[in-house]
């Protein structure tokens, strides 16, 4: 069996040592070398085969962002970024995976914590996905842009908490490794005016979250933000779950509301998308549009088919594997016969605002 072979790039002698060790106590994994900073590690890539690597945001020389630009244009490898949990990692991270990165993993602030099982077993896990993703190819098309939010009259006084909309449609997306790249498609191309909120689960952990919904609203006609406990869903308005939070719905009237769930995972993660299904199977609406992304797993099936017994009129879409960087959850929803319909993800919105009667 031919193992995955892995770099790993960081200044921290300290850090490259934790990783190899915990890398290494998996029999399908081998660590071929290492690098102290960007320079080293393109001459390291040229120089070997590498199947994955491990890349360190913050270095001297030459930093991650760097280092991973220049990956992707001399010799596309899967990338896992190693961030830090502060606001600048975030963003750093979230540029990264805009970049090409398949994913990331959060340094703990206890440095010693990262021997802990589950951490080890989260760095090999997400190794060993990243080893069997493709690289982002031809059939992936699409020039991030930046909006200029003064013109769009639907997101003017969007700060006034007190503002209710009555809510005749839903739409409600999933998705997982890959996903903040697969969003930033989907939604900076729905239309200004979709006449429906949008609620997104995206498998990440806390402080992430935020900074992933400030770039989405940086490319996007619509207001992109970070869920909030008890705050009403408004038109053209999207909601991207807190990490380790489920975003579930309690109708009021003609109001919909949010509501964050610290419970438990449910389908080994929170946020889940099937506790955002589940929740929907409560709320009555005109119209209900789903779409299952990219990502590992099968988060999101179990919810969706009951949402779809409860509610067989929706619409659901499948994200097609061959722009998938992952097709884990979609091939779930596929295979169970609850996609309506198969589409790439350039041509996401584009069916969304089609749906929506906004051509």
């Amino acid at each position: 069996m031919n193992k995955i072979k892995v770099l790993i790039v960081d200044d921290s002698a300290f850090i490259r040592k934790l990783l190899r060790d915990i890398l290494s106590t998996d029999k399908e994994i081998e660590v071929v070398d290492f690098a102290r900073n960007g320079k080293e590690a393109i001459e390291k890539l040229m120089k070997n085969e590498i199947d994955v690597v491990t890349l360190d945001i913050e270095m001297p020389v030459i930093d991650g962002i760097d280092t991973l630009k220049e990956i992707m244009i001399k010799k596309p490898t899967s990338v896992v970024m190693l961030s830090s949990l502060t606001k600048n990692g975030a963003d750093l991270t979230i540029k990264a995976l805009e970049l090409g990165a398949v994913d990331f993993i959060t340094k703990p602030s206890n440095i010693f914590k990262i021997n802990n099982d589950d951490i080890k077993n989260l760095v090999i896990d997400k190794v060993k996905i990243a080893s069997k993703v493709k690289q982002y190819n031809k059939n992936y098309n699409h020039k991030i842009k930046t909006i200029d939010k003064t013109k769009y009259d639907s997101n003017k006084n969007l700060n006034k908490k007190d503002r209710k909309d009555k809510i005749d449609n839903i739409i409600a997306i999933a998705t997982s490794t890959g996903g903040p790249r697969a969003l930033q498609n989907v939604i900076s191309n729905l239309s200004s005016e979709i006449n429906s909120p949008v609620v997104i689960v995206q498998h990440m952990p806390a402080g992430f979250t935020k900074s992933l919904a400030n770039r989405l609203n940086n490319m996007s006609s619509l207001y992109v933000k970070e869920a909030e406990e008890g705050e009403f869903l408004r038109n053209n308005t999207v909601y991207i779950a807190p990490g380790n939070r489920h975003m579930k719905f309690k109708k009021e009237r003609n109001n919909i509301k949010i509501i964050l769930d610290n419970g438990e995972k449910i389908s080994g993660h929170k946020p889940s998308a099937d506790a955002m299904f589940y929740s929907l199977c409560e709320i009555d609406v005109k119209k209900i549009i789903t779409a299952v992304m990219t990502g590992m797993g099968s988060d999101g099936s179990k919810g969706l088919k009951k949402l779809k017994e409860s509610r067989p009129d929706i619409i659901s879409i499948a994200e097609d594997e061959s722009t998938c960087v992952v097709f884990g959850m979609p091939k779930s929803i596929i295979n169970l016969g609850l996609a309506d319909k198969v589409i790439p993800i350039n041509d996401i919105a584009k069916e969304i605002n089609k749906l929506m009667g906004r051509f």
